[in-house]
């Protein structure tokens, strides 16, 4: 089959060593969003109009604020801050507030839905969510159209628990009957196999601190909590490749 823009980075996400492909698209989305808003393009009208109006969360301003274009980020602080102060003193005068959402339409807010707008709103997020749902409607497009990505499933290291249930719940809607009963399957032995594999490593990881297991072999198990934290909580630590004491 031949490849597209939504395929590679599905497939090489697949074909690569980790414990959950998913993971790694959303990994490297975050990565691309971060890039992308202190590029060139937060000089930008229309993606500036968006910053101002959404604004980020708390994790995503901390990854900005870690990277090295603080200008950049300190101009769109400030048109961020102009947009919130200027609206914020229409509803703290009395008045009520009509923004727009990402979807075009028109809303109305008080103060406290203003202020639950702002806290639930990111700009990196929404950019994040939006190629990531793509990504998850090629993994079902290349399922029906691509013989050998059954194999490539099967193959992984599995999921996380997240995206596990993510695609055995959409798969029902995305293919025929007899399609999702043979996704499903490969999804099954995918996750369970690699989660009883991960059950055994984290154990492993348990022994080597009984001093009867000192002078064992780690086997696969130095990074084992690390991983265990990916396959639980849908999330990379910074210590991935850090031996433990």
């Amino acid at each position: 089959m031949k490849e597209q823009l939504y395929t590679i980075p599905v497939n090489e996400a697949f074909e690569s060593d980790c414990e959950c492909p998913l993971c790694k698209l959303k990994s490297d989305l975050e990565k691309n969003a971060i890039e992308f808003t202190l590029g060139p393009s937060y000089m930008e009208d229309d993606n500036r109009a968006i910053t101002d109006e959404t604004g980020f969360c708390e994790k995503h301003i901390q990854a900005l604020y870690q990277e090295k274009n603080r200008l950049g980020l300190a101009l769109i602080l400030s048109t961020h801050m102009a947009k919130v102060t200027k609206d914020m003193k229409k509803l703290s005068s009395g008045g009520t507030f009509s923004g727009k959402s990402l979807f075009g339409k028109k809303q109305t807010s008080s103060m406290s839905e203003y202020i639950d707008r702002l806290e639930n709103n990111c700009f990196i997020c929404n950019r994040i969510g939006r190629i990531f749902d793509r990504y998850i409607d090629t993994i079902f497009h290349l399922y029906k159209n691509d013989s050998d990505f059954s194999q490539k499933i099967r193959i992984t290291k599995g999921f996380c628990t997240y995206h596990y249930a993510l695609l055995f719940d959409r798969a029902a809607g995305s293919l025929s009957r007899d399609q999702a009963a043979a996704f499903v399957s490969d999804l099954n032995t995918a996750y369970f196999t690699n989660m009883e594999r991960m059950q055994e490593d984290i154990e492993w990881f348990i022994n080597k601190f009984d001093y009867r297991y000192q002078n064992e072999p780690w086997k696969n198990a130095k990074d084992a909590l690390p991983r265990a934290i990916l396959k639980t909580h849908s999330t990379l630590t910074p210590d991935m490749n850090e031996s433990p004491s």
